[in-house]
């Protein structure tokens, strides 16, 4: 699409190819549109992803999906307590030279790609979870004292298992607040359980075909850039923010009660961007604030931290949000 043509011809075009890959994922993977659309949206704004859910709903083969209607490289890291951080962002080796002198090089690990699968990446201890956060965020690696560029664009898409499965060690927060979305992967209903079954226990296993590729994803994130924000809404979106945090003059009582720390300021930038992406694929040019309320909850859910008493009561992040979000009014003046 010519970035030159008019607003509305290429916000009707980003819409068209929007369907297109929610088209072909759909050959693969049975239901989860809200999960799928929420895995696109993140990737026109560039932002990470962590998808959570029990073994067997299709997080992988989504991913996996996603990276055959792309044209873009990409790797699986399968995550296991023994990896190391060398072996996803690569190390230093000495070679020897044709003229028999001996130099250092650096050989890149699986993580220069550009759309990086992190295959149950709760079950890599700490440290090695700890070596992506510069590659989530600046788009690079440090090895040796030397940092080295990733790939254009750069995608981390990760799968997760819930905590309270043995061999699974907690994200940092760091790390958490890396991600644009957290999210929630439901059971699959019974009607798409038979849909799937009788997908994969057949010869003719169905395949997604490219629709897109690096230099297009380019442009439209570009055209996502130019949605206009009003000045109420982004006040409304960094408010629905300020909320989370106890303890503060725009907390609410659920927050106060049941948050230990609120969300940062790249939650209020994930609100927005991903408000935009929302606001083109409902044909407008401008984010609403019901833009920024359906974005909401995989925006915020994972950069709030419970405390011992919600923890105790079984309370979920979703559920304070929930409370958040019917307590902050659109307009200042009707704050309580």
């Amino acid at each position: 699409m010519n970035d030159t043509a008019p607003m509305t011809e290429r916000a009707a075009e980003f819409r068209k190819r929007f369907a297109n890959l929610e088209t072909e994922i759909g050959k693969v993977i049975v239901g989860q549109p809200d999960i799928v659309r929420g895995v696109l949206t993140s990737l026109f704004v560039g932002g990470n992803v962590l998808l959570e859910g029990v073994p067997g709903l299709g997080k992988t083969l989504l991913i996996r999906t996603l990276s055959q209607v792309l044209d873009l490289k990409f790797t699986r890291i399968q995550f296991t307590p023994d990896l190391m951080p060398s072996d996803i962002v690569g190390t230093d080796i000495i070679l020897e030279t044709p003229e028999g002198r001996r130099e250092r090089r650096f050989q890149a690990g699986p993580l220069f790609s550009q759309i990086v699968l992190a295959d149950e990446i709760n079950r890599a201890i700490p440290k090695t979870q700890s070596a992506m956060l510069e590659a989530m965020q600046e788009r690079t690696v440090s090895v040796g004292g030397t940092t080295h560029k990733l790939p254009a664009p750069f995608f981390v898409l990760a799968t997760q298992n819930p905590i309270e499965q043995e061999g699974t060690y907690p994200l940092p927060e760091a790390q958490l607040d890396r991600f644009l979305f957290k999210l929630l992967v439901p059971f699959t209903t019974r009607d798409e359980l038979n849909r799937i079954v009788s997908r994969t226990t057949k010869n003719d296993m169905p395949q997604a075909s490219k629709v897109m590729d690096a230099g297009e994803i380019d442009s439209w994130m570009k055209l996502v850039r130019e949605v206009l924000v009003a000045d109420p809404v982004q006040d409304y979106a960094i408010r629905l923010l300020l909320a989370t945090h106890p303890n503060t003059d725009y907390a609410t009582a659920e927050a106060n009660r049941y948050f230990r720390a609120g969300a940062s300021p790249r939650g209020a930038q994930s609100l927005i961007l991903a408000g935009k992406v929302r606001a083109l694929l409902e044909g407008r040019f401008n984010v609403s604030f019901e833009d920024i309320r359906k974005v909401y909850f995989p925006a915020m859910r994972h950069r709030v931290l419970l405390n011992f008493e919600a923890q105790a009561e079984g309370i979920t992040s979703d559920q304070v949000l929930a409370a958040i979000l019917n307590e902050v009014k659109e307009k200042e003046t009707e704050r309580r």
